[in-house]
């Protein structure tokens, strides 16, 4: 059994028991959805259905890359529905014979409109658009990496790591001193090692930006690692999952302020990774840390740390919210990222990726705060 359908299986048992006959997943250009890559390696701008008789059928654009990528019982090209989802569901309720009056659950993101749309025309079932549905299911059983994905973020930490050295050792060395320069550097890099590419767009703030959480436009033609703190926020993405790290750049004779931000960085940072662990909820860390810097009077205006995997961005959240009731288990990969803004001293940020293990937490980064 392929780990795809070892995914799969997973989310057959859980239909099974929520009485849903047929599950629709999509990841089209308007409504990205990475699920649909973990459940069957079709890497973009497809459907996918599974029916609770343990079929999945894969309707992409490209039957090309499908026929390469996709692991599914059924491809049937987009072509055939004439490019229009209605189609191809209702193609996919006659192919499977799924019975009259069954329960056909569709994304949570679908469209208000769409939705009124699909129950217009598929009167005869039941159609069910939910947040707590069998896509939340998914994103569930995605916090907790599998084998093969842990194997693969301990690959794409390598990597990482091998750029997060060379980036202090040619910043050291002026030959990168601009955000530009930085950031192609780092594309360039991840391309060489055989990455994808960047698991989201290079955020590189010199001295005259670092104030800003995440600066915009995300780099310029600025200075970078000049005189004061910068914060360069990056991650490499290796067969569809990224990697999220951030280093700070120190230099010349800093302020007061600015030491002080360091310090404390770097301390909530250790702090943190001292409290993880399985069965340890993730907001109790966010309001620790945040309790940390209350005592030097100072506030993280962002959340501690949160999942990745697929998306760069995912579960579980370390964020002190009331609403946030994860808890972390082993195999979850996630950030821990404190960081501290001031509109005169700048920023800074240190941001690694950890594992959870049975035996505790991994940190598989070495981002660090660089002294210049």
């Amino acid at each position: 059994m392929t780990v795809y359908e070892s995914r799969r299986q997973r989310l057959y048992d859980w239909m099974a028991q929520e009485n849903i006959a047929l599950a629709m997943f999509e990841d089209t250009e308007s409504r990205r959805d990475p699920a649909v890559r973990w459940l069957c390696g079709m890497p973009a701008d497809a459907l996918l259905f599974l029916s609770v008789d343990r079929h999945s059928i894969l309707i992409p654009w490209d039957t090309n890359m499908a026929a390469r990528m996709g692991q599914a019982d059924i491809l049937m090209p987009y072509n055939d529905f004439d490019r229009q989802a209605e189609k191809a569901i209702r193609g996919t309720l006659d192919y499977l014979k799924i019975p009259l009056s069954s329960k056909v659950e569709i994304p949570p993101v679908t469209p208000y409109l769409s939705f009124l749309r699909y129950v217009e025309l598929f009167s005869d079932f039941d159609v069910i658009c939910r947040k707590n549905g069998i896509h939340q299911e998914v994103v569930h059983l995605r916090s907790v990496k599998d084998m093969e994905e842990i194997a693969r973020y301990r690959k794409i930490a390598t990597l990482t790591n091998e750029i997060i050295d060379l980036l202090e050792e040619q910043v050291r060395a002026g030959s990168l001193t601009t955000e530009l320069e930085v950031a192609l550097f780092i594309e360039a890099e991840s391309r060489k090692r055989g990455c994808e590419g960047l698991g989201f767009e290079t955020l590189a703030a010199g001295p005259a930006r670092s104030f800003g959480i995440h600066a915009f436009p995300p780099y310029t033609a600025g200075a970078f690692a000049s005189a004061g703190l910068s914060i360069l926020d990056f991650g490499l993405r290796y067969e569809g999952y990224t990697s999220d790290v951030t280093m700070t750049f120190a230099r010349g004779t800093l302020s007061k302020t600015q030491e002080n931000m360091l310090i404390l960085v770097q301390q909530a940072h250790d702090f943190a990774l001292d409290m993880v662990a399985s069965g340890e909820h993730c907001r109790s860390i966010g309001l620790a840390v945040e309790a940390f810097f209350s005592k030097s009077k100072k506030v993280m205006p962002h959340n501690l740390g949160h999942g990745i995997g697929l998306e760069a961005h995912e579960a579980p959240s370390l964020r002190s919210g009331d609403d946030n009731d994860w808890v972390l288990k082993p195999g979850m990969v996630f950030t821990i990222e404190p960081g501290l803004y001031d509109n005169q001293a700048g920023g800074c940020r240190l941001e690694d990726d950890i594992l959870l293990t049975e035996a505790g937490a991994e940190v598989l980064t070495k981002s660090r705060i660089v002294l210049l």
